[in-house]
């Protein structure tokens, strides 16, 4: 399985989001270039712990989470199109510089190398293992570049 802890995959993935450019449009989903990048901007510091995030796992989550889980990382299939996005993670804002929020999504990816979040509680999923959290958050960066053609 492909993994953000892997070194390779993440050079991988950080070449691809280099690729990312304002001749880039959506392949599905509702979201633009700019707020596309915002949103990995934010999710990815929401797992990696940077910013002041509370974390606690949604009522209908604790039902359906795990199943969920297990669907979405137990193959090397990429995950579905037009999957929900939590309110809180949807980019309102429809402007922005692309290549200062390619910056930002590129360092976040390199801090994986050392990733050290054990507070971590996905909002439907719940508690993950670090294995888990590698194979998501690859599925989930890929997921978006193959959303806009990358």
């Amino acid at each position: 399985m492909k993994t953000i802890f892997d070194k390779n995959i993440r050079e991988e993935l950080i070449d691809r989001i280099d690729k990312i450019s304002e001749n880039n449009k959506a392949e599905w989903g509702k979201m633009s270039l700019i707020q596309m990048l915002k949103h990995n901007t934010y999710w990815n510091k929401w797992i990696l712990g940077k910013e002041d995030h509370t974390y606690k796992q949604a009522f209908i989550g604790k039902i359906f989470g795990k199943i969920a889980l297990k669907k979405m990382i137990k193959d090397e299939k990429p995950l579905d199109k037009n999957i929900p996005t939590s309110d809180q993670f949807k980019a309102k804002e429809s402007t922005g510089n692309i290549e200062s929020e390619k910056s930002d999504w590129i360092l976040l990816v390199k801090q994986y190398e050392s990733y050290n979040n054990p507070s971590f509680i996905h909002d439907f999923i719940g508690k993950m293992t670090k294995e888990q959290i590698g194979i998501l958050v690859y599925k989930h960066t890929d997921h978006h570049l193959r959303q806009f053609g990358i």
